[in-house]
């Protein structure tokens, strides 16, 4: 991946479905604007292109592809456009952008999918490295289990041998590429943002 020089940044938050990380992206924008950034807030899979409408319709259930690699690759060109129509126009102009999910939901979610990593990672090789990536860490089955509490019908990856695939990828992520950072996501809603406060803190 390619690191970039433009005046703003870009921090992604990664984690497992039911992890946290909606709760956390509201705190950070809120943390973001108090000290005076220009925030633009953003998420993968996106609802703009063509892709990232068919990857929604794939997460619900509601089309079928069975090939792992074809919905891999739905993912890249959404990715593609993500990049060059909202984040890099956005930290061109000096803002913070902020994305709940990137290229490393490939790794870790295509992986789960049964596609090797470096072929992944490969698929994703020209795009930007994110100033940090703060991964929440919580257990599978803890995930599944909020998600069972919201009371919403599960999707595509949410599923516990899925989701156990997955935090084996995300816990590689550190020692596999720069400013990945994990954060334990089990503690306080409050508690887990103190530290993401703490790393978000250094890029400022």
């Amino acid at each position: 991946m390619i690191k970039h020089n433009y005046p703003g940044k870009f921090i992604v938050i990664e984690g497992l479905d039911g992890s946290g990380k909606s709760s956390q992206v509201k705190l950070l924008i809120y943390f973001l604007k108090k000290v005076g950034k220009k925030v633009v807030v953003t998420k993968e899979p996106t609802i703009d292109s063509e892709s990232g409408k068919k990857i929604r319709q794939v997460l619900r259930g509601e089309i079928i592809i069975d090939d792992p690699l074809e919905l891999q690759n739905l993912y890249v060109q959404d990715r593609k456009e993500h990049l060059e129509n909202k984040v890099i126009p956005a930290i061109k102009l000096g803002d913070y952008m902020v994305s709940s999910r990137y290229a490393f939901s490939t790794f870790a979610y295509g992986y789960s999918d049964g596609l090797s990593v470096e072929k992944l990672i490969d698929l994703n090789k020209e795009f930007l490295l994110p100033d940090v990536t703060i991964v929440i860490d919580v257990m599978p089955e803890h995930c599944i289990k909020r998600i069972e509490e919201r009371g919403e019908a599960k999707e595509y990856f949410e599923q516990i041998d899925r989701l156990t695939k997955v935090n084996e990828i995300y816990k590689k992520l550190p020692k596999m590429f720069e400013n990945v950072v994990m954060v334990n996501g089990e503690k306080p809603v409050k508690e887990v943002f103190k530290e993401i406060e703490k790393i978000v803190r250094n890029i400022l």
